[in-house]
């Protein structure tokens, strides 16, 4: 979004500086809305041009496209219109140069002036503006790339935060807190039969008899049957 909206303020600046650079003198004094568009075909003449028919024809209609580029956000149509631009303007330093002999540069008045600078800077920050945005399917990729990614119903708490695993969004101590994986415990089968500390009754088959150590009956008073009635 930010690439597209400063792309666009960009390009249409050089829009701006297209369109008003044939108002301005492009060579010895003479204005560029002077200049002919057919005479950058069949040489430059000293004829005078209309405004609606000379150079300034093809860069309303590059302004045009810049508008509508950034209307759409087509990248393609910004740049076209900087390549239309830049394009005329060389055509022109070209059929000069014909002309003249030669192209000068003179700060007296004399040879190129300033309206051919805003024409060139106006077609370099097309391009520039071109290139900065990031167009129209870019939105549309990202959404369906975040689309084709696979969301997590749960993200992993970090180690160093409370929590419960697998998440309950509820508050408590983690059950897990070694980085390392738990040991396993061993199935329990019962008491070992030959661990003397596990036997509670180790005469239990032969049956106890009165007075033997493990006999846990008291033989002073032993108990008696209750009486018939």
């Amino acid at each position: 979004m930010i690439r597209n909206i400063l792309g666009s303020l960009v390009a249409l600046a050089g829009a701006a500086s297209a369109v008003l650079s044939p108002f301005r003198d492009w060579y010895d004094g003479r204005a560029g809305q002077d200049y002919r568009v057919r005479d950058l075909f069949g040489g430059i003449t000293a004829t005078e041009s209309g405004v609606l028919v000379s150079i300034l024809l093809p860069f309303l209609f590059a302004a045009l496209l810049v508008i509508a580029g950034v209307v759409l956000r087509s990248r393609i149509a910004v740049a076209l219109a900087g390549l239309v631009v830049l394009g005329f303007t060389i055509l022109w330093m070209v059929r000069q140069g014909q002309a003249e002999g030669a192209l000068t540069v003179g700060g007296d008045g004399a040879g190129l002036q300033v309206g051919v600078a805003n024409a060139l800077a106006g077609g370099v920050l097309m391009l520039i503006g071109a290139l900065l945005m990031s167009g129209r399917g870019a939105g549309a990729r990202s959404r369906a790339r975040r689309e084709r990614e696979p969301v997590e119903p749960y993200a992993a708490p970090p180690a160093d935060q409370v929590d419960t695993w697998p998440p309950t969004q509820e508050p408590g101590m983690s059950t897990h807190t070694s980085p390392w994986p738990e040991p396993e415990v061993d199935p329990y089968t019962g008491p070992d039969p030959h661990d003397p500390r596990t036997r509670s009754y180790p005469q239990a088959e032969r049956g106890p008899e009165p007075g033997d150590p493990g006999d846990p009956r008291d033989p002073v008073h032993p108990p008696h049957r209750p009486p018939e009635r």
